[in-house]
Order: C-alpha cells, then structure tokens, then sequence
C-alpha cells in the first residue's frame, strides 16, 4: 500500500490524503492570493513523487517552476521550520510542457470529428436552435462518410449542407441559412482567436499524459495564459481532455494510487452558462470516471462555482480564504462552511474570512471513505521552485521532452475538404462535356442559326445557350462551393459526441 501523502499540518494534526482514496476527486478553493496555486503545486509534487502522473493548467504562467529544485524562498524557509517538516529537501520535478498554440510546449490539438457537435457548440457560444444544425451537419457527414479533421472541413461541409438544404430536409429536417450563417461566423471568431490550431492533426494521444520518468509521475503542464482569453475554448478544451480519458481509459476498479490526477484550474468557467444538457454530461463523466482511475480537482475561488451535483462527489477538500465584503459574500462563506464536516471547537464561518495566505481549513477521505472532520491548519510548501522558469530552461524541457517531435509537424491527410474538392471538380468536367455536347448537337442540327463551324460552338459553351442551367451544371456549382469529398469512414466522435448519438 502506498505511504499516505503528508498535504497540510497544525500544531496538533497532520493532516495526510491517502493515494488509494485520491480518485474519490476533490475541490480546492478560496480567494484570489490565498494561495490556491501553492497547494495545487504541493499536490502534484505529492502526487509525482509516488509514481502519480498529474495534468494542470498554467493559468498565470508560474506553475513551470516545478521543474527546478527551490531554494532562496524566505517564505517557504519559514514555514518548514515552523511546521517542523523533517527530511523536506528542494527538488524539481518530471514536467511535460504543453500549449494549444505551439509556442510555450507540445501542441494540443483535437479533431472536430472528435470534439463533437455538443462541445464544439459550446466552444461557438452556440443557441439550441444552432446546435440543431451543427448536430445535422454532423450527421451528414457521417452518414455520407466524410471525416471532419480541421476546421476547413467543417466550413466545407457547412457549404455543401446550406446549398443542397433541400436536398436534406425530408431526411434531417430543416437547414435554417440564418443558423448555417451564425455558425460560420462562429467559426471566423473562433479563428480569429487562434482556434485553428486546436483543430487538426495529430491529435493528442491521451496515453502521452500517463508517463513516468525513473518511478516518477510526469507532471503535464498546459500552458493557459493566453488560452484564457478565450473562457470558452479554454474550459471546452480542458473538458474535452478529461471526456477522452473517460472514454480511452479501461475500467480499474479500486486501485491503491490513481493512474493519473486531472486538476481542472478556473473551474468555474466550465459551469458558467453552461446548457442543462452538457452539465449533466459533466456530472456524468465525473462520477463514472472514477473507476478509471481518474481523480479530478477542481480549482475555483468559491464551492458555489460547481454545481451541487458535481459538488457531492468531491471527498477531499482544501479550503482557503473567502472575503466577506458584501451580504452576498457572507452568503457564499456561509455556504462554503456547511460542505465540510463540521469541527465543534472551530467556528467554520467565522475561521473562514480569518485565513492567511497558505491556510486552509482542510478535509480528506478516510480509509472507509468518510469525509474527516475539518481541521485549520497550514499547507506544506513544495519543493519545487515557486514562479515561472527562464526561456531557456523551457526551451530545453520541450527538447528533452519524452514527446519531443511527436507534435510538431501538422499532417493534413484527405478529409471532408479534400473529398468535396474532388467531388466539384469531377462534377464540373461532367457538366462542361454534357454542355458542350448539347451545343454541339444544337449546332449541327441548326448550322444557320448557330453560325456553324467552331466559332459557333465555342460561342455556345463560353457564352451561354440562354436555357436554363442543367442538373449537372448545377451540382458542380454547389459543389464547387462546398469544397470537399468522400473518405469511404465513419466520423470519430469523442465521448460527450458520442453520448449525444453520434458512434466513435
């Protein structure tokens, strides 16, 4: 059985999360500058060190210290000879860096196929009837074994499924041009934000977060500064990494350490005016994840930010401070309060706007499972260096990564785009020879009206008959709009794709 992991101490108590009861999830609150950060570092040092690989968010840019041994913090000097820690040592930790952009780490990227219309709505701020017609889309393409890779894809397929909305209504229902419209338009603010580079391939393969170095868990940091100028991409990334653990890892069972410890930073903007629907699918992930050997901690300033559904299912809890500057405030401490196992000798409200930086009140899962009773007490500072690392010393972690080269060069193999592509240019050269052969036939059984000879027929084709324009002609039209052609597969649909009615 794996040693119990020493987490925050008082005067009286050491207060110890036990590994086998670590993907029971958890919640790590408080104000900003209480030192919510600190104990998300303390947590995956603990977790690193016992074989426990971890992935976070950089939100603020100074998690990357982790890497390198601390030392020089007269803070952090403090409070090991305060809190007596014997043996404590500084040293740096495994660290995979990764960005979504491809500058500060590994590229991220997911394909649409396997983002899946509900997240991919999400990520578009998309209304119910929207999500409608992205859900259609999807299942044109499936139907018609076109794989959407990029985004380039999905603007080919929309195209091609707004020109030929008649073609699909008995079959899907209606294609509203205002919706298609809206989620084109969409899909430009999303460009705009960088949100192309998400897309594509190759897709992040998900065992390449689960990796030890010398017995060590490697601690996978994404780097989020700038992603965080996107609220919305940056939750429905961060939720589609945790639906394909769900849906990639195999069942474990109760296991006696987690196979891997998921820290969902800013958690509140993955429930913030989130559709009914996707809530239920988070809840869903998070209680069934478990047995996948999965932990999730979710960081947020306050308990009220999760949903109590979501909320339950957290066992172990660190608590910093709360402000009470308001009725509201004293509300949500109030609130915040009454989700520990009540202390009698501690006044759990009150306690609560009274914390330093770096205390909490503190609460973890027993051996049965049974939340412990709250106890005040200081977090155990890490020992990897607090702040961020130099430009070189990342640059050289992404040179000497275990997936160094793995991402870095995109691949852009035949997809939706290509198909379609080749469908309008096959579809064009039918409609010019079937014209050219109408003119020619017109021409030899009208020579005087025609003008005859090869002036007219090449009349004829470059200016027109007058008629109407033919079915071929006009299929090459639309399809040369939309751009795009058939794969001969299924489209991938990732886990809350997939729970929705679409088929991996």
């Amino acid at each position: 059985m794996t040693e119990p992991m020493l987490i925050a101490k008082n005067t009286t108590t050491d207060l110890l999360l036990l590994p086998q009861m670590a993907n029971r999830h958890g919640l790590i609150t408080g104000a900003t500058g209480t030192g919510k950060t600190v104990t998300l570092q303390t947590l995956a040092e603990h977790f690193s060190s016992i074989g426990v690989p971890c992935f976070m968010s950089d939100v603020k840019g100074d998690l990357s210290g982790i890497s390198q041994a601390g030392g020089g913090n007269a803070k952090v000097t403090e409070r090991v000879e305060a809190l007596k820690l014997e043996g404590f040592s500084y040293q740096g930790y495994p660290v995979t860096l990764w960005d979504p952009f491809g500058v500060s780490g590994h590229p991220v990227r997911a394909t649409v196929s396997d983002m899946g219309p509900l997240l991919l709505g999400r990520m578009l701020d998309l209304n119910e009837t929207q999500n409608g017609v992205l859900n259609l889309v999807f299942k044109v393409a499936d139907d018609n074994g076109m794989l959407l890779l990029d985004l380039k894809d999905l603007r080919a397929m929309l195209a091609f499924v707004g020109e030929n909305a008649k073609d699909f209504t008995t079959d899907y229902g209606n294609v509203s041009p205002a919706s298609i419209g809206a989620i084109q338009r969409g899909l430009l603010t999303l460009e705009s934000q960088g949100g192309a580079q998400i897309f594509g391939e190759p897709m992040l393969n998900i065992a390449d977060l689960i990796q030890t170095d010398k017995g060590r868990g490697v601690i996978n940091i994404l780097s989020a500064d700038t992603l965080m100028q996107s609220p919305k991409m940056y939750a429905t990334l961060l939720l589609w990494l945790l639906a394909e653990l769900y849906e990639n890892l195999p069942e474990a069972g109760d296991l006696d350490k987690p196979k891997l410890v998921f820290f969902f930073d800013e958690a509140h903007l993955l429930f913030s005016d989130a559709p009914d629907a996707l809530v239920e699918k988070i809840e869903q992930v998070v209680r069934l994840i478990r047995s996948k050997g999965v932990g999730v901690y979710f960081v947020t300033q306050n308990p009220a930010d999760v949903p109590d559904k979501v909320l339950s299912q957290l066992g172990n809890r660190v608590q910093h401070a709360l402000r009470a500057f308001s009725p509201r405030d004293q509300k949500a401490v109030k609130a915040a309060a009454e989700t520990m196992r009540d202390n009698t000798n501690l006044d759990e409200a009150t306690i609560i706007t009274e914390l330093g930086v770096g205390e909490a009140l503190v609460s973890f899962l027993d051996a049965k499972g049974r939340p412990s009773v709250v106890e005040r007490a200081f977090i155990v500072p890490p020992q990897g260096q607090i702040g961020p690392i130099t430009a070189a010393q990342r640059q050289q972690l992404i040179q000497t990564s275990l997936v160094a080269g793995a991402y870095e060069k995109t691949i852009d193999r035949e997809s939706a785009y290509e198909s379609l592509k080749a469908r309008a240019t096959v579809a064009a050269e039918a409609a010019a020879t079937q014209a050219q052969t109408a003119q020619e036939a017109k021409a030899a059984a009208q020579p005087a009206a025609s003008g005859g000879g090869l002036g007219g027929i090449l009349g004829g084709v470059l200016g027109g008959t007058g008629r109407r324009e033919g079915a071929a002609e006009a299929l090459a039209k639309s399809a040369a709009r939309a751009i795009g052609s058939q794969v001969g597969r299924s489209i991938i649909r990732g886990v809350l794709g997939s729970l929705f009615g679409g088929k991996r």
